[in-house]
């Protein structure tokens, strides 16, 4: 290799080892030097490692090409192949066997001199050794010598001659090679098919030739330029690279007429392809005057049958050093790493690291892969400090049917799990909502049920103007204040916020009852104030400081509560308004904010955004005039909207409104199912038609089904038609006869019961109890099952082996015209088939079709025959 650039090659069997190739030839040992100091003499490799010189060999110039021998004995044992042809063996370091001794300093001699340009072992049979030589026109240009040929002196003669006579040394020369091929033809590079120990692929000099030394007179070959580096993949034998310029060509061997693939043509020739010898599939090239290793990354995508594709390409590039690269080499052993030498002979040891391939399952599994390794990243189970991620939330309230109770709707926030406020709010608003539009659809069909659904902010604009203030008296005080008369709209919103029950009692005692047996002690307080009730808002809160886990501290705010007085210059007023922003509960700050208000001024209570909403706006409702109640409304309606507060579809309704309201919860927090059982509980056509809720609901139907909860999905497909009959799906899949092409199921639905019965097309008996064994369209009769013999559309319970009883009790489980065992099922590739029980039954102990002659794995062409819902699989 004098004048060329160096090149660099990993001892096969000793994984510490590697020589460097130029002008001379150097071993190095690499170590590793995480826990000890760079030694004097030792050069740097990378961080972790470095490199020692451990002898040279310059006996051998001239020197074109090197390849190490592949066996382990002898160990340092290399073929230099020379300018003038001749081919050296050499060593690095004293080797003791005197078996192999006689080996060292061997020369096989080609007729004519000319260069060697390639050199391979052979990887089964480690003493042939194949050479490639340059052209000439007598003389072969591809020699195979066994370089122990010197113990078989019968098969292969030998002389000793003397060097020169300069020399006093003789040295062994061999002059007749084992086999001879390429005759009047260059070879540029070679290597050998692993699969037979005579298969020798050859790069001569317009073609790639495969050679069988069993029969050398005729050899497979294919016309190409791309002769040169030719290498097999260790992996894959049948797939072979090579190159031409700054081209790489892909063969397969069993389809040997043009190359499977080629690779990015490169701006400059290529100097090098090698395959990695720890990863399948990677191919490294390196191109001239360049600091960058190309990597392809070739992956087969196999097919259900089993045949493989175009195989698809993954290329990157790495960059080792910032010089340019000489030559580099894989490591036989290390996983995905390498070794590069520069022209000045500076060596790195380099590691390509694999690209981390993420899955994030739909359950929240998280795994990754990183080379041969595969990692899970799980949760610890009694981590309780990270809140829930919503998908988890939405997979734990699907398993709990949670959204389908239509009856008692407000139950869906405890099906929920009872933890969000905002959702208990939504669930009772639209409880109240279907509740009372029921009411007024029984008094007077059509008049107000839509309104209902509207949302107050609706109900309050149909009563502008028509509301008068008046002054009422408080219970147990001798006082009055002014407050709104309650008309019938702003009663329907008393109501909708859930004060008062149906019926035109305004009497809030029952919701006062309930908050106080659910422990809200300063709620129910609170609103007992503000319908002029300081009696019993004072009763409430001595009860709570009575109670297990009430607050002690509530008798004293009752005690505040008793001294109340209208007077505006009181002490007992100014204390109030000073102390009452300390109080820690916003239902005990609010009180005393309405008792020390000015009359018509009650900002302190509709603006504290802790006090829910619904109490706000049944406040505003019992106080606020028209146009007041109106802005108050409208900007509180604003402000839910924007922040996405569940709490405003109480204001808002199923409306457009509620669809923006809706929009900034789901932007905010991702929950697609709580908007899609929502929309769906009364939003009018118009508002069920919207993009938005059309593009939640099909997440929602797609998250279940990667769930694998197909049983959930389909529950939420019957309860969207419930609600929603236009997104009732047409047929979309159906039996169909082979003869007149029309469906089976629909032509029985439409024959009248009356005039032609059942009988007339092979049914007897009643519509549940039916069986239909011809097309009721052409009378032809319907295939028969591939198991039992009998034609589909006889119930499995009738076939032979079954009693009559069992007929009875079988068909009267379940009053429809075909259960699942009788379902029509075939095989789409086989076209056989038969009832899916009796197929069912078959492919759980067979896998081949149950026709004779007919070889169909039919179950295994079925990428989802081996999935079951996870609805079952808790998390």
């Amino acid at each position: 290799m004098s004048g060329t650039k160096p090149d660099i090659l990993w001892a096969p069997h000793q994984v510490d080892r590697f020589v460097v190739c130029d002008s001379e030839l150097s071993l190095y040992h690499v170590e590793s030097t995480v826990n000890s100091e760079l030694k004097a003499g030792s050069l740097r490799l990378s961080e972790d490692s470095a490199a020692t010189l451990l002898s040279i060999n310059s006996d051998t110039p001239y020197m074109k090409c090197v390849a190490w021998y592949l066996n382990y004995d002898p160990e340092c044992l290399l073929a230099v192949g020379q300018a003038n042809g001749r081919v050296v063996l050499t060593s690095l370091g004293q080797d003791h066997n005197s078996k192999f001794k006689d080996l060292i300093g061997k020369e096989f001699v080609p007729k004519h001199a000319r260069q060697c340009n390639t050199l391979a072992w052979n990887p089964l049979d480690s003493n042939w050794l194949a050479a490639g030589l340059d052209k000439h026109r007598a003389d072969f240009s591809v020699l195979i010598w066994d370089i122990c040929s010197k113990y078989t002196p019968d098969i292969v003669p030998m002389e000793k001659v003397r060097l020169s006579a300069g020399e006093t040394e003789t040295t062994l020369l061999v002059t007749k090679p084992l086999y001879e091929l390429g005759q009047n033809d260059a070879c540029l590079s070679l290597c050998w098919l692993p699969r037979d120990q005579k298969l020798l692929l050859a790069g001569m000099h317009r073609n790639l030739a495969i050679f069988d030394l069993r029969n050398t007179s005729q050899k497979m070959f294919v016309n190409t330029k791309a002769v040169q580096g030719v290498t097999v993949d260790p992996y894959f034998h049948d797939r072979v690279a090579s190159f031409y310029e700054g081209q790489v060509a892909i063969w397969d061997l069993r389809k040997f007429e043009k190359p499977v693939l080629t690779l990015t043509e490169q701006p400059k020739p290529l100097t090098k392809v090698a395959w990695c010898p720890t990863r399948t599939g990677l191919l490294a090239t390196l191109t001239r005057d360049s600091n960058i290793i190309r990597l392809y990354d070739m992956q087969h995508t196999p097919t259900p049958i089993g045949d493989e594709t175009e195989p698809t390409i993954i290329e990157r590039s790495v960059q080792p050093c910032d010089n340019y690269i000489a030559s580099f080499a894989w490591h036989p052993t290390s996983q995905n790493r390498m070794i590069v030498v520069t022209p000045n002979r500076t060596m790195s040891d380099f590691t390509v690291f694999e690209r981390i391939s993420l899955a994030w399952s739909p359950i929240t599994s998280l795994m990754w892969a990183c080379g041969r390794h595969l990692y899970e990243c799980a949760e610890e189970e009694n981590d309780n400090s990270l809140e829930k991620d919503i998908a988890t939330k939405m997979r734990l309230r699907a398993l709990s049917r949670y959204g389908l109770d239509t009856e008692q709707v407000w139950r869906n926030h405890i099906l929920a799990g009872n933890e969000d406020p905002q959702l208990k709010s939504l669930w009772y608003t639209l409880h109240f909502m279907k509740q009372y539009t029921e009411d007024m659809d029984q008094k007077s069909p059509g008049n107000k049920g839509s309104l209902v659904y509207a949302g107050i902010k609706s109900i309050v604009k149909s009563s502008l103007g028509m509301v008068e203030s008046s002054r009422h008296n408080w219970s147990g005080l001798d006082k009055q204040t002014d407050t709104q008369n309650l008309n019938e709209e702003r009663i329907l919103a008393l109501q909708l916020c859930g004060w008062i029950k149906k019926g035109t009692d305004v009497d809030v005692g029952p919701f006062l009852n309930s908050l106080v047996q659910e422990g809200e002690w300063e709620r129910a307080a609170a609103v007992a104030l503000f319908n002029l009730d300081i009696r019993r808002a004072i009763q409430i809160l001595n009860e709570g400081a009575s109670s297990e886990k009430g607050d002690l501290n509530l008798n004293v705010v009752a005690m505040a509560l008793s001294g109340y007085t209208d007077e505006k210059n009181s002490l007992w007023r100014e204390m109030c308004s000073t102390l009452r922003l300390q109080l820690n509960n916003p239902y005990l700050c609010v009180m005393f904010a309405f008792l020390t208000s000015e009359t018509g001024s009650y900002d302190g209570v509709l603006y504290e955004n802790k006090v829910a909403v619904r109490d706000r706006v049944a406040f505003a409702c019992k106080f606020l005039s028209d146009s007041q109640l109106n802005r108050y409304i409208e900007k509180l309606t604003n402000e839910m909207k924007e922040a996405g507060n569940l709490e405003g579809i109480l204001l808002t309704g199923l409306t457009k409104d509620g669809v923006d309201l809706m929009e900034s919860y789901v932007d905010r927090t991702g929950d697609v199912q709580t908007a899609s059982y929502c929309m769906l509980q009364g939003s009018p056509l118009d508002v069920l038609k919207d993009e938005r809720v059309q593009y939640w609901i099909e997440n929602y139907r797609n998250l279940l089904d990667a769930w694998r909860f197909w049983h959930k999905r389909a529950e939420f497909d019957i309860h969207r038609s419930k609600l929603d009959p236009s997104s009732k799906p047409l047929a979309q899949v159906f039996v169909s006869c082979n003869f007149c092409g029309k469906s089976i199921s629909y032509s029985c639905s439409t024959v009248p019961h009356q005039g032609r019965g059942f009988s007339q097309y092979g049914v007897s008996g009643s519509p549940t109890k039916s069986k239909v064994t011809s097309c009721p369209g052409c009378r032809k009769p319907l295939p028969r099952c591939a198991l039992c013999l009998i034609n589909m559309g006889t119930p499995v319970s009738s076939c032979p082996g079954g009693s009559k009883s069992d007929e009875k009790v079988d068909l009267s489980k379940d009053k429809k015209l075909a259960q699942f065992n009788n379902w029509f099922t075939w095989c789409h590739n086989c076209r056989h088939g038969g009832h899916a029980g009796h197929m069912l039954s078959w492919f759980r102990d067979h896998a081949e079709c149950p026709v004779s002659a007919c070889t169909c794995k039919c179950m295994q062409l079925d990428t989802t025959g081996n999935l079951v819902p996870a609805e079952t699989v808790q998390p």
